[in-house]
């Protein structure tokens, strides 16, 4: 037993010493030269780089450090396994080797949409997600070198409110594009092209063609993967970029900026913005899209075995406005454009409200608030960077409404000022806020903690990240410094996360 204690700590001891900046570091060296060879075109150095990331001692330990300290750290594959102590890891880590690798099949599960539907996803074993993070760490500078400028899902240091702001950028002036194509793809994930992937994502083919089909249980019955990207996996959404990529150099092949043909691809205003695989094409005119626009991202799909929902793909005029990315942006009679939270988004955040409380009916003030005060918070954050001041207040009061339907349903025998005085209290100037307690952290006393209000977050414009940023390119080191002390300390933080993992 004490030969067992002692190993135990010495294992822990090895892992909890290993120097993490100077392996961080080791992998940004080896990160950035792969980045240099790209914008050289030196593809055979690329791969002999990319060989030598996924061979090193440093990205292996990265990757298992990610995989095990994430949420889904606990979340076992189809054997069972997860790495929770030292000893775990640091032999994972040694057991990430391309020689004799064979992935297994996914845990297939299914996660509720908001419109009813349920979502596939697939979990690898955490060996196999391992070796996703590891080759993710070569794979993604070359994405990033490569990728569209208006692009903004699953890339590190940018998110949902950059996309937005680009599109009050692109369409909020007088001169500005009239008419847009909302595109819709159909199963992007599930029916992208093995062959095309096969051929254009630079990274060991063997490895490659081992994730694509390695298949998923689901219900203890195998089934083949013959197309697409499992969803679940660390490395998915960087290959799924990899493969929605070029449709704005397509696009500008069409209507180029500069050159022969420069002065009509301006007037026709033709812009792409894109989040993974929700996308907008501006134009000035209805006919732009539809004859001209529409055929090239037609054929740009179908070379990757995709295909547009002829249902969901519309055209749309600016004044009518359209959703994206739960906001929806409009030109208003004044020429004034403005972006506010789409109604499918604030009617879903009622609908989550609604089911907390009628899940935790019979709970305390305290745990109910301790549970919609993510939610609440959540969603107000994501939507601070648009005109949401009337939409927090609305939101706010249809919250009061189902939290005084559930406070007098518990009390049906009391009056209105009874529970009032029970639940709700003055806060600073703000009368009426929901009270529960919990037991404190000192001396075991309970605390006031109250339900946090949508209309308490500022209002704040967000700053547009510059299209050509590169976070592996040390020529932008000085930029994600400035960057980063510009955004609030949990943004910041979250977003130097990214760039390192």
């Amino acid at each position: 037993m004490t030969a067992k204690a002692g190993a135990a700590s010495d294992t822990l001891g090895r892992w909890e010493a290993i120097p993490w900046q100077t392996v961080e570091q080791s992998v940004r060296r080896l990160q950035a030269r792969i980045v240099k060879a790209v914008e050289e075109n030196r593809w055979n150095k690329v791969k002999s780089l990319q060989r030598l990331l996924t061979r090193s001692r440093s990205a292996k330990l990265l990757a298992v450090r990610r995989v095990t300290e994430n949420k889904g750290k606990n979340t076992p594959g189809v054997d069972g396994a997860t790495w929770t102590i030292p000893g775990q890891k640091l032999r994972g880590a040694s057991g990430l080797r391309p020689r004799g690798y064979r992935p297994l099949p996914l845990r297939r599960i299914y996660i509720p949409k908001p419109n009813g539907k349920l979502r596939p996803l697939g979990i690898p074993t955490i060996r196999d997600r391992a070796m996703q993070a590891l080759y993710l760490l070569a794979l993604d500078p070359v994405a990033e070198t490569q990728a569209d400028g208006c692009s903004y899902g699953f890339r590190p240091m940018r998110s949902c409110a950059d996309a937005i702001e680009r599109c009050f950028v692109n369409l909020s002036r007088r001169s500005s594009p009239a008419w847009v194509m909302e595109g819709d793809i159909k199963g992007c994930f599930d029916n992208i092209s093995h062959q095309w992937l096969m051929r254009h994502v630079p990274m060991e083919r063997r490895v490659l063609e081992g994730w694509l089909k390695a298949g998923f249980l689901d219900n203890q019955v195998f089934n083949p993967t013959v197309a697409g990207t499992p969803q679940g996996g660390i490395i998915s959404p960087v290959i799924a970029n990899l493969a929605l990529d070029d449709l704005e150099k397509d696009l500008r092949k069409e209507f180029p900026r500069k050159g022969p043909g420069s002065y009509s691809g301006r007037a026709a205003k033709v812009h792409l913005i894109r989040y993974a695989d929700d996308f907008i094409i501006t134009a000035s005119n209805e006919e732009i899209l539809r004859d001209r626009v529409l055929p090239i991202v037609e054929k740009f799909m179908s070379e990757r075995g995709l295909e547009l929902s002829k249902e969901k793909t519309r055209f749309t005029h600016i004044t009518s406005g359209f959703d994206f990315l739960g906001q929806n942006i409009r030109r208003y009679s004044n020429g004034k454009l403005l972006i506010k939270p789409a109604k499918k988004s604030l009617k879903s955040i009622i609908d989550k409200v609604k089911k907390i409380v009628r899940e935790m009916w019979a709970a305390t003030a305290g745990a109910l608030i301790a549970r919609l005060n993510t939610v609440i918070r959540g969603w107000a954050n994501y939507h601070r960077h648009v005109v949401s001041k009337r939409v927090f207040t609305y939101l706010d009061n249809e919250i009061f409404n189902i939290i005084w339907r559930w406070a007098k349903s518990r009390h049906r025998r009391k009056g209105a000022r009874w529970i009032k005085r029970k639940y709700f209290t003055r806060l600073g100037f703000r009368d009426w806020c929901f009270t529960g307690y919990r037991i404190g952290a000192t001396k075991g006393k309970p605390s006031a903690f109250h339900l946090f209000h949508a209309q308490s977050v500022k209002i704040t414009r967000h700053r547009l990240v510059a299209s050509a940023l590169n976070p592996y390119d040390p020529a932008w080191t000085s930029y994600v410094s400035t960057r980063r002390r510009r955004l609030p300390p949990a943004a910041a933080s979250l977003m130097m996360a990214l760039v390192k993992a």
